[in-house]
């Protein structure tokens, strides 16, 4: 091998690794835009499990950082069917406390919700201090699915869009961190990952006649989510998309970037030493047939 194929190749391998830091390159992009544009190589899983290690220490440092602050975080994953919200979800959610961080994914609003404030239920799941919360899918489904499935009226959906901005200034100002993400990914990409979910019965229950409705409607929600946009990407509370064309970078570039939205130090304590067992005094263990043991079937 020439030195210069060498040096191309050495330097095709510090791209695909990261930015040198332990960080993974953010690409973004506009929803349905990918057309015509080059898309970067799919990430190794060697590279890719590196990386989410160090990130979810990180994530364990953070949320030390909450629970001892008292912070309250509020984290907003909305995007098209198949975009890779819930796979994100899981991989922040793995190495944290579930009593720290908790998933909201709520679903279709009772007759009593749909009488109350809009925003009423989405309230009574914010975070208490020391709490973060992460919304798979949110009160952005006003602007979203129910817009484009007739599933509330034309001034049901105005309103929403004079009130989310000030909403969301509401919650800023109570002291709650607000970070809103919008998953893009492309028509070629959703296809084939709605042809998996349909052959693989495991992934089956992720498929709804929502979700195949909206395949049909792909440009009415592109529409949408540029109005949603313009209306609701704010000075103090701005959308960031992410590119999930490749699901391994989308995961470690939205968890890189939540790490840099929220300074925190590290909390870790000290060394711990595991005191020695307490010593048998005559303690006589039940005989193992007063117990019902699972079947040893492997």
């Amino acid at each position: 091998m020439s030195k210069k194929n060498k040096k191309e190749k050495k330097e095709k391998k510090r791209k695909d690794q990261g930015n040198g830091n332990g960080s993974v390159i953010v690409e973004t992009r506009s929803d349905d835009s990918t057309e015509g544009e080059q898309q970067p190589q799919k990430l190794k899983s060697k590279v890719y499990l590196e990386q989410l290690s160090r990130h979810h220490v990180e994530l364990v440092k953070l949320q030390e950082w909450v629970k001892n602050k008292g912070l309250k975080v509020v984290v907003v994953f909305e995007g098209r069917d198949a975009a890779g919200k819930g796979g994100v979800i899981k991989r922040i959610t793995q190495p944290l406390n579930p009593r720290v961080c908790r998933v909201v994914a709520l679903g279709t609003a009772t007759a009593r919700e749909k009488s109350q404030w809009y925003f009423q239920r989405y309230v009574a799941q914010l975070p208490a201090a020391g709490e973060m919360v992460l919304f798979d899918r949110s009160w952005y489904n006003r602007a979203g699915v129910e817009r484009v499935m007739n599933f509330c009226t034309d001034e049901e959906y105005e309103e929403f869009m004079r009130a989310c901005p000030e909403f969301e200034r509401m919650l800023i100002n109570s002291g709650i961190i607000l970070i809103k993400y919008w998953f893009s990914v492309n028509d070629e990409e959703q296809e084939r990952r709605f042809q998996d979910r349909i052959a693989n019965p495991t992934k089956r229950w992720k498929l709804s006649s929502l979700d195949l409705e909206s395949r049909k409607r792909w440009v009415e929600y592109s529409r949408a989510k540029d109005e949603m946009f313009a209306k609701t990407h704010t000075e103090h509370s701005p959308w960031f998309v992410v590119n999930s064309d490749d699901k391994k970078r989308a995961h470690l570039n939205c968890i890189q970037h939540l790490l840099s939205m929220i300074p925190y130090e590290d909390l870790t304590p000290e060394e711990i030493k595991l005191p020695r067992r307490q010593k048998d005094t005559g303690y006589v263990r039940p005989p193992m047939t007063d117990q019902t043991f699972v079947p040893a079937v492997y």
